[in-house]
C-alpha cells in the first residue's frame, strides 16, 4: 500500500536512504515510498515468476548448491529477456520491457538503493571510535572501587521478553547497584463502555512484575526503580526533577524498547523503533554531556536482521549495506534505520555506544522458560499444538470430530524450504552479552552480533514438532504457499466460518514467510567472544528448539495459560524439574530423548495442577 502522501517528513524513507542510478551513478530525486524496500514489493507479480522461485527451491533441496540456484536463475531470466526482445521485433513493440514483464513477470531496474550514510575516511573513523573507547575505559575506572565497577543503568523495555531477562541477570550482579526502569503508568477500561476504571502506577507494575520473576527478597528488590515514562517522547518522557537525578547517577543507558510485530504497517514501526531510538540516543548524549556526571555508554539493542535479506557472503559485523534482496518486514527496515542513527550520534556528536544485534530470541537454554511470550517462534508452536490436540481429541459427534481434524490438518502447514537456516538465540545468551557490554569499554563503538553458529533448519523444526508434539507438519514451498496456496487456503476458511484459524494462518505465513526460503543471511558472529568475554560455545540451538516444544506444551498449554501470575508459578516448578532431570541422567536436558522427557514429567508433575507428584 503506498502511503507516502500521509508519511510526515521525519518518517521519510530518504531520510535515511537514496536511490541511485545504475546507468550514470547519480543519485536520483524520486520519491521512495516504504513498500518498495521491501522483497514483496518486487516479486511474485506473475505466474512464471512464482514458478521459477518455485524451481530454483527444488535445486537447492536437490544439489544443496545456493549459488548454483542463483546462477540458473540469472540464465533463465537472461533468456527471458533476449526472448522478449525478438517478440517486441515481430509484432512492432518499440519497449520490449513491456513484453518481458507480461510474459514473464521481468522488470528491469535502473536504479539501486543505498543507505545515506557518513563520508569520513576508514582512518578518521577507527581514530574517532579509539578515542570514544579510550574515554569510555577511563569513565568506567573513574566508577569503580573495591576492583570492580559501581554500575547503574537506565533500561527501556523492561516489561518486554528481553527485559524480563536483563532485570533476571541484573538481579544476581554484584556490579550492578541500581537499574531505573522506565515504565509507562497502564489503565484498565471497562470492556463494554470504555469507562476508566484503574491506573496502575508504575510502581504498582514494577512490583508484581519481581514478582512474576522470582525476585521477592528485600535486597532483589531494593536494586530497582521503577520509574513513569515513554520512549516515544522527548527527553523519554521522563519529569525535569527525575532527570535532574538521573543525570548524577547513571552510568549506562541500556535502550530495548522496540516493536517486534513483524507486520506492523511503517508508521506504527518508525515510531517504536526509530522515534524511541532517537529519543534514547538524544537522551544518553545530554547525559554524557553533564559536568559531574557518570555516563559511560549508550547500549543500543538492534537486530542481527538490520541486514535484510540473500546476502551471498556473511553479514558482517562492522557495516551495514541496504540488502540486495531488500528488507522481509517495516521491523527489519526501521531497526536498520535506528542502527544507522546510532552511528551518526557515534561518529558526529561524539556519543559512546555499543550495538548488540540479537537473532531471533527464544526461550532461555535450559528449560526454554520464556514467562509468558506468545510471539514470534512460540506463534507456530501454539498452532502446531492446539491443531495436534484437535486430532487427538476423541469428543463429540463423528461430524465434529472429522471437521476438527480437517481443520487441524489444514493447520499444520508451514511455509518453510527444507534448507532454509533460521538463526535462533536463546534470551539468556543475549542478556550475557548486553550486561558484559556494560564492563567492556573495548566494545565501544562495535556493532556485535548476538547470534549463533549452530543453525537450525526447516527440516529440524518438522522433524522435533513431530517427536515433540506427535503432530505432523506438512513443509509448503514458501513462494506458492504464499502466493497461491495460503490464499486459497483462507478464503476456504472463511467461508466455513473459522475466521480465527485463517487469520492465525495468514499471520504465520506473514511472519515466517521470509524467514523460511532458501537462501537466508549467514551473520557474522565473533565479537561476543572477542570483545565481550563470552563461550565460544554458544547454546545448542537445535536443544534450544526442543525445550521450546516441551516448555509451550507443557507450561504454557500452547497458549491457553496466559495469566503471568500462573506462569511464573509454573515455569518456578518447571526450572525445578528440569534441574533435577539433567542431575539425574547427568545430560542437558535438550539431549534427553523425547519419551524419555515424557515419561519423567507424567512420574513427577500432574499436569492438572502443575505440581509435583
Amino acid at each position: 500500500m503506498n502511503t507516502s502522501h500521509q508519511l510526515p517528513p521525519e518518517m521519510a524513507p530518504s531520510k535515511y536512504i537514496e536511490k541511485v542510478s545504475l546507468v550514470t551513478g547519480e543519485t536520483l530525486d524520486d520519491e521512495i515510498r516504504p513498500d518498495q524496500l521491501l522483497v514483496h514489493g518486487h516479486r511474485d507479480y506473475h505466474i512464471v515468476d512464482v514458478h521459477a522461485r518455485f524451481m530454483m527451491s527444488r535445486i537447492v533441496n536437490a544439489t544443496g548448491d545456493e549459488e548454483e540456484a542463483r546462477d540458473r536463475m540469472k540464465r533463465m531470466r537472461s533468456l527471458g529477456r533476449r526472448t522478449s526482445r525478438v517478440l517486441a521485433r515481430m509484432i512492432g513493440e518499440q519497449n520490449p520491457e513491456k513484453v518481458s514483464k507480461a510474459l514473464f513477470g521481468l522488470k528491469d531496474k535502473e536504479y539501486y538503493f543505498r543507505y545515506r550514510k557518513h563520508h569520513l575516511p576508514r582512518q578518521e573513523i577507527e581514530k574517532r571510535i579509539d578515542g570514544l573507547r579510550h574515554a569510555a575505559e577511563e569513565r568506567l575506572g573513574e566508577i569503580s572501587s573495591d576492583g570492580r565497577p559501581h554500575l547503574r543503568v537506565l533500561l527501556t523495555g523492561g516489561t518486554g521478553f528481553v527485559g524480563k531477562e536483563i532485570l533476571w541477570q541484573a538481579a544476581h550482579n554484584d556490579n550492578i547497584e541500581e537499574v531505573v526502569v522506565l515504565i509507562r503508568p497502564k489503565n484498565i477500561h471497562d470492556r463494554k463502555t470504555g469507562e476508566l476504571l484503574e491506573v496502575i502506577t508504575p510502581e504498582q507494575r514494577g512490583k508484581k512484575l519481581l514478582e512474576q520473576l522470582w525476585l521477592d527478597g528485600p535486597e532483589e528488590r531494593c536494586k530497582f526503580r521503577f520509574l513513569a515514562g515513554d520512549v516515544e517522547k522527548p527527553n523519554l518522557g521522563i519529569s525535569e526533577d527525575e532527570v535532574a537525578g538521573l543525570e548524577k547517577t547513571i552510568t549506562h543507558v541500556i535502550h530495548c524498547a522496540a516493536s517486534v510485530a513483524f507486520d506492523d504497517p511503517y508508521e506504527d514501526a518508525f515510531r517504536a523503533n526509530v522515534t524511541g531510538s532517537l529519543n534514547a540516543l538524544r537522551f544518553s548524549h545530554a547525559l554524557q554531556n553533564v559536568d559531574g556526571g557518570r555516563f559511560v555508554a549508550h547500549l543500543a539493542i538492534e537486530t542481527s536482521y538490520i541486514h535484510g535479506r540473500q546476502t551471498k557472503q556473511l553479514a558482517r559485523e562492522d557495516e551495514i549495506l541496504f540488502p540486495r534482496n531488500f528488507y522481509n518486514n517495516y521491523y527489519e527496515l526501521t531497526k536498520a534505520m535506528a542502527s544507522i542513527d546510532t552511528e551518526r550520534f557515534m561518529l558526529e556528536k561524539d556519543l559512546r555506544v555499543v550495538q548488540l544485534c540479537p537473532a531471533i530470541v527464544i526461550g532461555e537454554s535450559k528449560a526454554g522458560n520464556n514467562r509468558g511470550d506468545t510471539k514470534v517462534v512460540n506463534a507456530p508452536v501454539n498452532i502446531f499444538g492446539r491443531a495436534g490436540a484437535a486430532l487427538a481429541d476423541k469428543k463429540g459427534s463423528w461430524i465434529d470430530r472429522s471437521k476438527a481434524s480437517a481443520l487441524a490438518r489444514l493447520a499444520c502447514v508451514f511455509p518453510g524450504d527444507p534448507s532454509a537456516q533460521i538463526n535462533l538465540i536463546t534470551v539468556d545468551r543475549v542478556v550475557a552479552g548486553i550486561l558484559a557490554a556494560l564492563e567492556r569499554p573495548g566494545a565501544t563503538g562495535r556493532r556485535i552480533h548476538l547470534a549463533t553458529d549452530k543453525h537450525i533448519t526447516s527440516l529440524h523444526i518438522r522433524d522435533i514438532v513431530r517427536e515433540e508434539l506427535g503432530v505432523d507438519v506438512k513443509l509448503a514451498e514458501p513462494t506458492l504457499h504464499r502466493a497461491l496456496t495460503l490464499p486459497l487456503l483462507t478464503r476456504v476458511l472463511k467461508r466455513l466460518r473459522q475466521e480465527r484459524l485463517a487469520y492465525a494462518l495468514k499471520k504465520l505465513g506473514t511472519i515466517f514467510g521470509g524467514y523460511s526460503e532458501w537462501g537466508q543471511p549467514v551473520h557474522e558472529v565473533g565479537r561476543d567472544a572477542r570483545l565481550l568475554g563470552l563461550s565460544e560455545d554458544r547454546p545448542d540451538t537445535v536443544h534450544a528448539f526442543r525445550m521450546l516444544c516441551r516448555h509451550n506444551h507443557r507450561v504454557q498449554q500452547f497458549g491457553a495459560v496466559r495469566d503471568l501470575d500462573e506462569i511464573s508459578r509454573r515455569e518456578r516448578i518447571w526450572w525445578e524439574f528440569v534441574l533435577a532431570l539433567e542431575a539425574k541422567h547427568d545430560s542437558a536436558a535438550g539431549a534427553i530423548p523425547a519419551e524419555v522427557f515424557r515419561r519423567e514429567f507424567a512420574a513427577r508433575i500432574d499436569p492438572a495442577s502443575f505440581e509435583p507428584v
